[in-house]
């Protein structure tokens, strides 16, 4: 008996030395560190000046101006241009603050509230209010993507971006000399099959309002499609896409649409996890298309840049992404050259946005 109990204890204490070989997680918990050694580090300042064409600003006290100036010195952000100006008497009161401050470093987008679309006059008079905060200093147009996903008319039916009531403001922009950038849709990802060949899962999963159908609110490509109608009927409106259109995945199609459609630019905004995953492919699309490219970050995270200037900057090799649910892969640098690059972090945006400081950069 004593014997029995030896053996016992004596197996006992070898099953619990061993260390427990495999745990069970889920793919939200598992995210590696690389053990992979290889030359290139954190770019935390552009190479060259740059303006962010896609930034969203609430507060734009000069207070909050005075914040927002030693971040962008940091990083050599020269121009950051507000995609949320809105309209009126609010966007009047932003550009007086921009003028008693910084009146070179920062621009402002008016928007259109389309909630309520009801005929003609009601296109007229928006196009109309728009003129007058184009008069009051907004350097462009910003459709959000409520337009196309959320925003009704007078009826309660969906607004579609090629609805005929809008035609005067796209009109307008033309007339006025200044870009409309457009947030069309959201990733394709977010109509398929919540499943695991879907790459965006992950981001499904931890935000689930995110996911669409053909029937909340449309198919996705009914929407991408009204955006191009759009585009073909203002041929001389010029139109940047954000978020390359969510075509970053499918660099040959976009350019084709560029090749289609020659008023429509494209900005990089959070779609730098597409370009930084194909390198070699990337680089050659920015090559060929380096005069309709333009930067730009989206969300005002002064951490997150860096990923942008090394993906664009380096050569480096398989470095981390910085929201894994966005991306689960790693980054490769494009090493763009540097022609190339001062195009797309600048020169593009002087030639499309108008009465921007041009001495903030080199000629």
């Amino acid at each position: 008996m004593i014997k029995l109990k030896l053996t016992v204890l004596v197996l006992l204490t070898t099953f619990l030395s061993i260390p427990i070989l495999a745990q069970e997680m889920g793919f939200e918990e598992y995210n590696p560190t690389s053990t992979l050694v290889v030359p290139g580090g954190e770019i935390t300042k552009a190479k060259f000046p740059f303006i962010d064409v896609h930034s969203h600003q609430r507060d734009m006290s000069v207070e909050a101006l005075n914040g927002l100036i030693s971040h962008m010195d940091a990083m050599n952000e020269a121009i950051m241009v507000n995609l949320s100006g809105r309209s009126g008497e609010s966007l009047k009161e932003k550009i007086d603050n921009i003028n008693k401050s910084y009146p070179n470093r920062f621009v402002v987008f008016a928007n259109v509230d389309f909630e309520g679309a009801k005929d003609m006059e009601w296109g007229k008079q928006a196009a109309a209010q728009l003129k007058q905060d184009i008069k009051n200093g907004a350097k462009g147009l910003k459709i959000f993507k409520s337009l196309g996903l959320r925003n009704k008319d007078a009826d309660g039916n969906r607004l579609a971006i090629d609805d005929s009531r809008l035609d005067p403001i796209w009109a307008k922009c033309a007339e006025m000399g200044v870009p409309v950038l457009i947030h069309a849709a959201d990733p394709k990802s977010f109509w398929d099959d919540m499943d695991s060949d879907n790459e965006r899962w992950l981001e499904l999963k931890t935000h689930p309002r995110r996911k669409r159908t053909a029937t909340d609110p449309a198919p996705f490509e009914q929407i991408i499609q009204e955006q191009h109608n759009v585009f073909k009927k203002h041929p001389n409106t010029i139109f940047i896409n954000a978020h390359m259109g969510w075509h970053a995945n499918n660099l040959e199609k976009l350019g084709e649409l560029l090749d289609e459609m020659p008023n429509m630019n494209v900005g990089i905004s959070a779609v730098i996890a597409e370009l930084g995953r194909q390198p070699q492919n990337a680089r050659a699309f920015f090559i060929k298309y380096q005069d309709r490219v333009l930067f730009g970050k989206d969300s005002w995270k002064p951490e997150e840049f860096p990923t942008y200037f090394r993906v664009l900057e380096s050569n480096d090799e398989y470095f981390p992404y910085y929201k894994k649910y966005h991306a689960f892969w790693s980054m490769y640098g494009l090493n763009l050259p540097d022609d190339v690059l001062r195009k797309l972090y600048y020169k593009n945006a002087l030639n499309l946005i108008p009465g921007l400081d041009t001495s903030l950069f080199e000629k």
